[in-house]
């Protein structure tokens, strides 16, 4: 009798316990397709233009859902490499965030304010100076392709004579000598006149102890060109990098005063990058626009530009390929 007795009770004890698991299951689940459905507009990666007292600058921002109530993300201000964000504030119209100080002067977090409008978002950023600019914010491009591209005529960017086809950004300190583009100490950027699409890239370059520079596709992605040490644990903004973003799988580097290469492909967002004959990112995305960039237009063509605001750096052979 005792054993039938325990194994009703058991029976109904396990019985009692199943509808409130299943409701609890399902309660669950209802509270994250709420949660879900309430932010799904702010949810994406934004191109952001910063208005700095009438002279637009870029920035772009990814928020995305970390488990069922948590908004975080990831920044790249007008100046620097993407940061995370940790928590971003929504209450369904307007948001909130903010990240502490990185290359910007002033010791306050940087504060970003925004709300959703029909055309996307809008806001103000307040930099870590105290300084309060508005902005603007649409959704970014996919940029995905029907099909893989065909390729047309090699074209030489640099004639190893002159500046012809290209421009500084700035007072120009930009020299050819011997056939070799320098860039004798820290100034302007050098950006070509013309504006690409899809494309494959040749650059040969040498850089001095300590050199920093890089190279932008479609003035938007820096693969960054720096002194890294050859043992070195890869990191984004290290050698082969894209600034921020993506990690090259290995050092590849040859070290400074030495003749290197960088093959690059650029097809929407995908990027493959060979360094001195060792693919170091496969066919990788990149989510967005990299510290530096001229602008947030992602669905734009745009030029090549040779970062020249750092250090010291020669160029001998630059050559490019577009897609048809």
């Amino acid at each position: 009798m005792r054993k039938k007795i325990c194994l009703f009770g058991l029976g109904c004890l396990l019985i009692a316990g199943l509808p409130e698991k299943t409701f609890a299951s399902r309660s669950t689940n209802a509270n994250y397709n709420h949660f879900a459905a309430e932010p799904a507009a702010l949810i994406g990666r934004w191109d952001i233009t910063v208005d700095q007292n009438g002279k637009p600058a870029p920035a772009w921002l990814e928020v995305k859902l970390s488990g069922y109530k948590t908004l975080v993300g990831y920044f790249v201000s007008t100046a620097g490499s993407a940061r995370p964000v940790s928590e971003v504030k929504f209450d369904g119209k307007t948001f909130r965030f903010e990240i502490p100080p990185q290359w910007e002067s002033g010791t306050a977090n940087l504060v970003m304010e925004g709300e959703l409008t029909d055309a996307g978002i809008q806001g103000t950023m307040t930099e870590c100076n105290g300084t309060k600019y508005s902005w603007k914010g649409v959704k970014a491009p996919y940029l995905k392709r029907a099909a893989a591209p065909a390729w047309g005529k090699a074209v030489n960017l640099f004639n190893g004579k002159d500046l012809t086809g290209w421009k500084a950004s700035g007072q120009n300190q930009w020299v050819v000598k011997d056939g070799i583009l320098t860039s004798p100490k820290a100034g302007s950027n050098l950006i070509t006149e013309q504006k690409y699409n899809d494309f494959k890239l040749h650059v040969e370059f040498r850089y001095p102890k300590g050199g920093n520079s890089g190279v932008y596709l479609r003035g938007r992605y820096e693969v960054q060109i720096e002194d890294s040490k050859k043992d070195a644990h890869p990191n984004s903004v290290l050698f082969g990098g894209v600034y921020g973003f993506l990690t090259a799988n290995e050092m590849a580097t040859l070290g400074p005063d030495e003749w290197q290469s960088y093959d690059i492909t650029l097809v929407g967002r995908l990027v493959t990058v060979v360094a001195n004959g060792k693919t170091i990112i496969s066919n990788q995305e990149i989510p967005g626009i990299t510290g530096g960039a001229l602008d947030s237009n992602e669905g734009e063509p745009g030029p090549i530009y040779l970062q020249g605001d750092h250090m010291p750096i020669e160029y001998r052979k630059i050559v490019i390929t577009q897609a048809k």
